[in-house]
């Protein structure tokens, strides 16, 4: 008897889980603390391994390489690889994932969302970051085998029909305004309406080293179009072009916002004869400009000397929430959806 009260307990636990994350599952999670509900009973197939820095695909997933990954709602994970399965226990902390692969304890959720999910991770004798990517797959497509106990998996999505659903978004007025004017609105009229959303982000890093960079750009316009420009001396000039979703970029602005960025001094410069020295030194260090436009906000930060150097030491002390709003542009350019023109 009290066996079969703990498996209706965790059937009951379970359909709430499913139900609320088919609700949170809408939204991307790319900034911010992540909602757990999106990783509880689901399921991924890793597809492959990138060095971020580099924009390099280490690894890639084939018939000879099967790696499928199970979060289940009781905070237990199910791991099949290459034939061998595996169990442990995962937890989430803001973006933190303590779960344990190949000498790693804990991940960072780069990307989360219902097609992907990019574990960030670095390696204690190698520099840089890398991630593994994986994509949603259905039950049916894993190796893992549920429970008898366990009711099938539930998709709750909730259906409007098309005329009520004219009316909940637009309300009553816009709904006979819009019936009255069928004309649809051109493209540059939809850009129009949005919110104005421009980022710039120039510069940063030493220039020295084997391939001296001369110009790195990274460039976000209001219509999620993302162009990065990087040009060093032996390499020569590529131009990165790619789309980001207008969805995701809002949540970027307001994630901007929420780091008190438009309260961030516009410059931060050396204060020590330590900084003023380094300055002077090889490799030399090249300014950081940050730029944001977001409705009627705008804001330009410089920093002299951005990040750390080879030694680990920090010249300039400026708001440690301008490296995560850095490190998310840097991570968005980074992306494999791109189209690089050499020149």
């Amino acid at each position: 008897m009290m066996r079969k009260t703990i498996q209706l307990t965790g059937i009951f636990y379970c359909l709430i889980f499913l139900f609320q994350t088919a609700i949170a599952q809408e939204e991307n999670n790319n900034f911010g603390p992540i909602d757990e509900r999106l990783l509880i009973e689901t399921r991924w197939q890793y597809a492959y391994t990138l060095h971020v820095e580099s924009n390099t695909i280490l690894h890639q997933a084939d018939d000879s390489y099967q790696h499928f990954l199970y979060f289940r709602y009781n905070y237990s994970y199910q791991e099949f690889l290459n034939g061998d399965f595996s169990k442990g226990w995962w937890n989430l902390n803001d973006r933190m994932l303590t779960y344990s692969f190949r000498n790693v304890e804990e991940f960072e959720i780069d990307n989360l969302n219902k097609r992907t999910l990019v574990l960030d991770f670095q390696q204690k004798n190698s520099k840089g970051n890398y991630q593994y990517h994986f994509i949603k797959v259905a039950a049916s497509e894993t190796p893992f085998v549920k429970p008898e106990n366990e009711l099938p998996d539930v998709l709750v999505e909730e259906f409007i029909p098309k005329k009520e659903k004219r009316v909940k978004q637009n309300g009553w007025l816009s709904f006979f305004k819009n019936r009255k004017n069928k004309r649809k609105k051109s493209k540059y009229e939809l850009e129009q309406e949005l919110t104005p959303i421009n980022i710039e982000l120039v510069g940063g890093g030493y220039y020295g080293g084997i391939d001296p960079v001369l110009k790195d750009m990274i460039h976000i316009k209001s219509d999620g179009r993302l162009i990065k420009e990087f040009h060093s001396k032996y390499n020569g000039y590529v131009v990165t072009k790619k789309n980001i979703d207008r969805e995701e970029l809002e949540q970027f602005a307001e994630y901007i916002l929420k780091q008190e960025f438009f309260e961030f001094e516009r410059s931060y410069e050396c204060h020590s004869p330590a900084c003023q020295k380094r300055k002077k030194m090889q490799p030399k260090p090249m300014p950081l400009r940050l730029s944001v436009v977001y409705g009627d906000r705008k804001k330009h930060v410089t920093v002299g000397i951005w990040g750390k150097d080879n030694y680990g030491v920090q010249y300039v002390d400026y708001p440690p929430a301008l490296d995560k709003i850095i490190d998310a542009i840097q991570r968005m350019a980074s992306r494999l959806d791109d189209v690089s023109i050499r020149n």
